[in-house]
């Protein structure tokens, strides 16, 4: 039998498997000795125990197609980057920070705003235009109007879903009204564990329906700059790649380099000044944490 990884704790994995419910279980010990440990979102393979208790053992870790370290979560479809138009005031710069780390995960990308209803129309045009300009699919929402929910549901159906975002935006509304029965669903574990007690900090997945799945984690909300070479910076920012190869030096980053194609680019409106603007200071941040690394 078949199933996928929603919660892992205490040496106790829960996996869903459609149309049989959530069994508890043991992963052998043959997977210890590998060094080859279960994440949430694996897909594996179960011999059942105890049908009536739900109680079986992880026989096999099927492949995954990738894997996050923070969140530890494998088989990841996309991420949901969940900021709010207003109340707080989205702080593109800590956007653009996540963003680069979400570009280097290398797993596709939507850009959730939420509070749409609280915000000012030609303020939140602009801000979804900079993304949208950038490549990005930029989804503008109200989790009290309900709207936008519908493409929100939609984006996610038949995939695996991380959501990420700071505090403050909303990220606990919109999970509740993509699917409203997620009480419903975590109940069965909340039971096995006691009434969830110890289950605050570690990552599940939510089923919203077979197939669709959230993943609602901690520590998966702000980031700073991993470490990089400054130079690899700009590979991060979609709409600079664009013009790689059209400026005057090779290997130009688009900082104080004559003859640049992305500062020109910029000056045209081709890219946006709050973008670039960000850009440099993640630069000059990458290139201050250099210079103290070899002190």
């Amino acid at each position: 039998m078949t199933g996928i990884i929603i919660k892992g704790i205490a040496g106790f994995y829960y996996v869903a498997v459609e149309e049989s419910g959530i069994y508890e279980c043991k992963a052998k010990g043959l997977f210890r000795k590998n060094g080859c440990k279960p994440l949430v979102g694996d897909m594996v393979s179960i011999k059942i125990l105890d049908e009536e208790n739900k109680e079986a053992n992880i026989e096999e870790l099927l492949p995954r197609k990738n894997e996050l370290y923070r969140p530890a979560v494998a088989n990841v479809d996309q991420i949901i980057l969940i900021m709010a138009f207003t109340d707080p005031e989205p702080n593109l710069v800590i956007m653009d920070r996540m963003l680069v780390q979400m570009e280097r995960l290398k797993v596709p990308v939507i850009i959730c705003f939420n509070k749409f209803d609280l915000a000012d129309e030609a303020r939140a045009e602009h801000i979804k235009s900079i993304y949208e300009s950038a490549g990005y699919r930029v989804i503008a929402c109200s989790t009290v109007k309900n709207h936008g929910i519908d493409e929100l549901r939609k984006a996610i159906a038949g995939k695996t879903t991380v959501l990420a975002g700071p505090s403050g935006v909303g990220k606990s509304s919109v999970t509740n009204v993509i699917s409203p029965e997620i009480q419903m669903e975590t109940g069965e574990i909340s039971a096995k564990l006691k009434k969830g007690r110890h289950t605050t900090r570690h990552s599940q997945l939510i089923v919203v329906e077979p197939g669709t799945y959230i993943c609602d984690t901690p520590g998966f909300t702000s980031f700073s700059p991993e470490p990089m070479a400054k130079e690899n910076l700009r590979m991060f920012y979609p709409e600079m790649l664009r013009h790689e190869g059209e400026c005057r030096f090779s290997g130009c980053v688009h900082v104080n380099e004559p003859g640049c194609a992305v500062k020109e680019a910029v000056q045209k409106g081709e890219i946006f000044k709050e973008r670039y603007e960000s850009y440099v200071l993640l630069f000059n941040e990458l290139k201050e944490q250099e210079k103290n690394r070899y002190r």
